[in-house]
């Protein structure tokens, strides 16, 4: 009997492996369509016009946002004013940016590193994104009065999301977008009201004259590219598929000393590690996971009386497996 069963088991496993090997052959090849619709999509926020209104919406929070993007022979402008709750403006002209805030009349400036606003959320280019997921055409809808085409991106390990766009079928731009774990939507992006390639005016894409007042504090939030290998921290083994981006010293708000900063992709998702001293007059940080809304998840741990800080868009498994690699160099 005992023979029996072991021998059952031994089909059940091979037809198992059998079974999980084709559904691997399955995913290791996306059609070139779909590969066509993402560079389509990567490009398209970057040469039209748009403006619009578009919601967010995660974990029960809805945020309204108004968006004004102008292209021309001088580049890229943009506004993105946040409708709800505390008021926030954001200008930004090609990588700098501006952002607003009206009740503590602040104003904090910097230059952009990674491109990762909606509706602009894709890289360029999209070398890794095949190696990583599983892209496929999965349909046609109509989103906000345009007809889109539908891309669903399954990851091909738990290390990331899944992803799914809706993209107009005319002009490329994303109307929609969603990150998926599963059949559960993570967090969503979607134009409530959209207009592409209308005339913009300029005076849309520079304060107001409520904005622009002597008693408004600027603060220059500055980010220092380093050369490979300059910061004295690495991260010293990364999950599959995921690449280190760049170095960074940078100085962020309420932070009284430069960070180091290393950031990671996997050509979708990005992951940033953040490293500082623990000042001895503070409280000490509290290790473990933390929560943000949405796909961001935290991970917080101590090492040499330094904090190490782990964020990104990925599962809690994966942010850990990055925070845990980051070690001083010998």
């Amino acid at each position: 009997m005992s023979r029996r069963i072991f021998a059952l088991f031994s089909l059940f496993l091979l037809a198992a492996i059998s079974f999980q090997t084709a559904c691997a052959q399955e995913l290791s090849r996306s059609t070139e369509s779909a590969l066509d619709w993402l560079k389509i999509m990567a490009d398209a926020p970057r040469r039209h016009n748009y403006s619009g209104t578009f919601v967010y919406y995660a974990d029960g929070h809805v945020e309204t946002s108004r968006i004004v993007h102008k292209t021309d022979q001088t580049g890229e402008r943009e506004r993105i004013e946040v409708l709800d709750g505390s008021p926030r403006i954001v200008f930004r002209n090609n990588d700098e940016m501006q952002c607003y805030l009206p009740e503590s009349k602040k104003i904090f400036t910097e230059k952009r590193w990674f491109r990762k606003f909606f509706p602009d959320i894709l890289p360029f280019p999209l070398d890794d994104v095949d190696r990583n997921y599983y892209v496929k055409e999965a349909g046609q809808e109509r989103v906000s009065d345009y007809e889109c085409q539908v891309l669903s991106l399954i990851p091909r390990d738990s290390f990331r999301y899944g992803y799914q766009f809706w993209i107009d079928t005319k002009t490329g731009v994303p109307v929609k977008a969603a990150v998926v774990n599963g059949s559960q939507i993570i967090e969503q992006f979607a134009f409530a009201q959209l207009e592409i390639d209308r005339e913009i005016d300029s005076s849309q894409l520079k304060p107001g004259q409520t904005l622009i007042a002597d008693d408004w504090k600027t603060t220059n939030l500055l980010t220092s590219i380093l050369n490979e290998g300059e910061l004295q921290w690495q991260i010293k083994s990364l999950p599959a598929g995921f690449k280190k981006l760049v170095e960074m010293k940078r100085n962020l708000v309420e932070k009284t000393a430069l960070v180091d900063h290393i950031a990671v992709s996997d050509g979708l998702a990005t992951v940033s590690v953040f490293i500082e001293p623990i000042s001895k007059d503070a409280p000490s940080p509290v290790p473990g996971f933390f929560t943000s809304r949405g796909a961001i998840n935290i991970y917080v741990r101590t090492l040499d009386d330094n904090k190490i800080t782990t964020v990104g868009e990925v599962p809690l498994e994966t942010i850990k497996l990055i925070g845990d690699s980051v070690v001083k160099k010998n």
